[in-house]
C-alpha cells in the first residue's frame, strides 16, 4: 500500500494534475489557515458562524471547500481572529 505521500508525489508527475493543484492552492491555504485559527482556540464551527453573523453550515461549506466565499466572508473570517485578511498578488 502507498502512503499519501507517496500517491501525492505520483501524481503530481502528470503536468495537467499539477497545474489543477497548484490552481487550487490560495483555497486550501485559507481553509487551512481559519480551521488552524478555530482549533486553537478551541471554536466549534456554531461559534464562529455566530460571531460572524452566520449559520454553521456557511463555515462548515467553507472549511470544506464547497462554496466560493466573498472577500466580505472572509474578512469577516478573519476579523473573527483579529487577523486582517491580506490578498496579495506575486
Amino acid at each position: 500500500m502507498q502512503t499519501y505521500k507517496e500517491l501525492k508525489a505520483k501524481y503530481l508527475k502528470d503536468p495537467e494534475v499539477k497545474r489543477a493543484y497548484d490552481a487550487l492552492e490560495a483555497e486550501y491555504q485559507a481553509i487551512s489557515k481559519i480551521i488552524e485559527l478555530r482549533l486553537k482556540k478551541k471554536m466549534t464551527q456554531k461559534e464562529l458562524a455566530e460571531k460572524i453573523g452566520t449559520k454553521q453550515s456557511a463555515v462548515s461549506r467553507f472549511e470544506n471547500n464547497l462554496s466560493n466565499p466573498t472577500v466580505s466572508f472572509l474578512s469577516r473570517l478573519a476579523s473573527a481572529f483579529n487577523k486582517k485578511l491580506v490578498i496579495d498578488f506575486k
